[in-house]
Formats: C-alpha cells, sequence, structure tokens
C-alpha cells in the first residue's frame, strides 16, 4: 500500500510541475495522430488501419521529443 501511495505522489509532483508542458504535448499529439493518418492514406494510398498504425507509434516518440525541447526551450527563456 505504501508503495502504490509513493507512486501516486511521484506522479502527481511530475504532473503539478510539469502541467503546461503536459498539456501542449498530449493537444500537439492529438493533432499529429489526425494529420499522419490524413497524410499517409491521401499520399501513400494507404488503408486507414496501416495509416493508423503508423501515425500512432511514429507520433509517440516525436511527443517524448517535443517535451524534453519544451521543458530546455522553458528553462532558456526564464533567463
Amino acid at each position: 500500500m505504501e508503495l502504490t501511495s509513493g507512486i501516486f505522489k511521484v506522479a502527481e509532483n511530475i504532473y503539478e510541475n510539469n502541467k503546461g508542458s503536459i498539456l501542449r504535448t498530449i493537444i500537439y499529439t492529438i493533432g499529429h495522430f489526425a494529420i499522419a493518418i490524413s497524410v499517409l492514406m491521401l499520399v501513400s494510398d494507404v488503408s486507414f488501419k496501416v495509416a493508423m498504425t503508423d501515425a500512432i507509434v511514429e507520433p509517440i516518440a516525436n511527443s517524448v521529443w517535443y517535451f524534453v525541447l519544451d521543458k530546455w526551450w522553458a528553462s532558456r527563456s526564464k533567463n
């Protein structure tokens, strides 16, 4: 029980300290899913299933990159 409450406390602290970056990252990722699916279906003429798979896997990596970039950018703009 103590381990579980500790994990939730850590997650809550991470969320509270990064609320703005996390929200922007989520919005970016959702938009990227929609755009990637549309482009893949139109340009590559692939099925929705294939487009959706690619459009989900690739943006997850991009969203991690964006989060790191946003945290770095925010830390530099405070100075």
